[in-house]
């Protein structure tokens, strides 16, 4: 079982906008053990029931500016992931890196023409 004081912790930090390894690392140096840690990030995981949910976790700087196309395009933070993904399985130009000029870091990073 979790310890509670520090899965309220982790709650509060997340609010607080802090990503996992900025949460972790001042309980690791305050001698948390890693496994009680982790124990406590589990307990706060996301619950899909079903299969077609996917989570990615993303760096505070990529989540603000997703957010702010967002806001530009008047959609909430999950259509415009959706929309991103949705345009790179889409996408079926044949340009090198070079020649593409995405300025979408998701759409590079999930589009098939780079996976091997």
């Amino acid at each position: 079982m979790a310890n509670k004081d520090l899965v309220k912790f982790v709650r509060e930090s997340r609010k607080r906008g802090f990503d996992d390894y900025q949460i972790r690392e001042p309980l690791l140096n305050k001698g948390w053990s890693s496994e009680e840690i982790e124990k406590a990030f589990f307990v706060l995981r996301p619950k899909y029931r079903y299969k077609n949910k996917v989570s990615i976790f993303l760096d505070s700087k990529l989540l603000k500016n997703l957010e702010k196309r967002a806001d530009k395009n008047i959609l909430t933070l999950p259509e415009q992931i959706e929309d991103i993904l949705r345009r790179s399985v889409l996408s079926s130009g044949k340009k090198t890196p070079k020649e593409e000029k995405m300025d979408d870091r998701l759409v590079t990073l999930f589009s098939r023409k780079y996976r091997k």
